[in-house]
């Protein structure tokens, strides 16, 4: 079984895209628009497969904000080394995404920084 995608919410569609895109290289479909729900959608693909699906339409709820929420809580990516890790972690931080933890080495062996994106959705990077 594979898990054929991730979807979020956003209030900003065309900004998110192009933070996702910009920091994570990936590429995106174009734009659909359901017109009859105000539904419009970008399908986000990375390099591995990972495709992240980001969401937009009228009269969206607003969701509580904070690190430790039920439900879905990040979006990890593998970026292979340390190093990776700490450079997109001071590039994130350079573009204004707060850092939450990290980069450290976690009690289960991980190398990871957490961040938020800028509509305050978790971004965990690990090696």
């Amino acid at each position: 079984m594979k898990l054929e995608h991730v979807a979020l919410y956003v209030e900003d569609l065309e900004a998110i895209k192009e933070f996702y895109l910009q920091h994570f290289g990936g590429t995106a479909n174009n734009k659909y628009h359901n017109p009859r729900t105000g539904l419009q959608t970008y399908f986000l693909s990375f390099d591995d497969g990972a495709r992240l699906e980001i969401m937009q339409r009228p009269a969206m709820s607003p969701r509580a904000s904070g690190e430790h929420l039920l439900g879905y809580t990040h979006i990890s990516f593998k970026l292979g080394s340390p190093d990776k890790v700490d450079q997109l972690t001071r590039e994130l931080q350079e573009s204004g995404c707060p850092l939450l933890n990290g980069p450290r080495l976690t009690g289960d062996g991980y190398y990871e920084s957490v961040l938020s994106d800028p509509e305050g959705n978790l971004i965990e990077l690990v090696a």
